[in-house]
């Protein structure tokens, strides 16, 4: 196909087509690169404003505050959480009152931000970080995983009224955004193992996650879902309520059997994570790109794969910088030519 785009390219390995390169899966563009990016999460401004601060309070409470090693991203502020028991939830957890919103200025105002050229880039739209996640946010992980199991019923609850505020967001906006595809995002696992059961996961999170998967059902758009760490065992779960494709699909999965199993029913967009001797500060610049080129030899035959990973580490760190740079000039000059040969 003659010029294709990398939205074009990105949508067809989403629709479980085969590409005519490897996609690059990001949140937005990537420093240095000569491509525009094949996708651009937006999510409402109310609900994300504190983030382009680079800190502070978000639409429930919770003051996140950035970490340097981690190129400034965001988590919660340690020992610092709204809520200590679920059974208060009610009086701790509240949504604003949003009848005010010029949801068409809101979107505007967030598409015009990004400078988003919709021809070359795929608009992914996006609520908030989880269920799972907001409840840790709200209380930690201690506190939270005790109230998952020990007050099931509160946390549904908690979880019904969260997820009615979202449903609510999109129904207003979401018309104004027109995405390409809807994202979604619940980090239920650590590297060697999910935090929760696969039975509490499909009793407790998924009905939620399912109400919210449908507005991108029903928009008929790729569903994406965001789950760190060990999180195959969710995978048939996030399939039944439509899921597309999943980052960042971690080396701690069994990403062969996985793509064995699946095919290009579920998009793996990851499969590279710079640990082992990918970590070590005597890392050769060809080590980097040897593992860049398993990775696609791996996982991208046939389609059903997107490239996403990188360094992570201070943002003044010119060795971060460096690395990064050699990665993706592998993702570029490998992964552009792939599927020619």
């Amino acid at each position: 196909m003659a010029n294709l785009t990398e939205k074009e390219n990105y949508l067809m390995t989403l629709r479980g087509e085969c590409p005519e390169w490897v996609p690059i899966y990001t949140f937005g563009d990537m420093p240095g690169s000569s491509h525009a990016p094949a996708s651009v999460m937006c999510e409402p401004l109310i609900l994300s404003n504190f983030r382009f601060a680079g800190g502070g309070k978000d639409v429930w409470g919770v003051n996140y505050v950035p970490t340097r090693e981690t190129g400034n991203a965001l988590l919660p502020e340690p020992n610092n959480f709204i809520l200590k028991d679920i059974r208060q939830w009610r009086d701790v957890i509240k949504a604003p009152n949003i009848s005010h919103v010029d949801w068409e200025a809101e979107a505007k105002k967030q598409l015009d931000m990004f400078k988003i050229d919709r021809t070359q880039s795929a608009v992914a739209f996006n609520l908030h970080v989880g269920y799972f996640q907001n409840l840790m946010a709200f209380m930690g992980f201690t506190e939270g995983l005790c109230a998952m199991y020990e007050e099931p019923e509160e946390v549904m609850a908690l979880f019904d009224y969260i997820c009615s505020f979202y449903e609510e967001v999109a129904r207003n906006i979401m018309p104004y955004y027109e995405p390409d595809v809807f994202t979604m995002m619940d980090d239920t696992a650590a590297w060697r193992a999910p935090f929760i059961s696969p039975e509490m996961y499909h009793d407790m999170v998924l009905p939620f996650l399912d109400r919210q998967a449908k507005f991108g059902r029903d928009a008929g758009i790729p569903i994406t879902m965001h789950n760190c760490g060990k999180a195959e065992c969710f995978i048939d779960d996030w399939l039944s309520i439509g899921v597309n494709a999943w980052d960042p699909a971690q080396t701690c999965n069994d990403l062969k059997a996985v793509k064995e199993k699946y095919g290009n029913k579920l998009v793996l967009m990851g499969g590279w994570d710079a640990n082992g001797k990918l970590a070590s500060p005597t890392v050769t610049d060809e080590e980097i790109r040897q593992s860049v080129r398993d990775s696609m030899d791996l996982l991208a035959p046939g389609g059903g794969y997107c490239f996403c990973g990188g360094y992570l580490g201070p943002i003044d760190d010119p060795e971060v910088a460096r690395k990064n740079k050699v990665v993706m000039d592998e993702v570029e000059s490998y992964g552009r030519s792939f599927y020619k040969k």
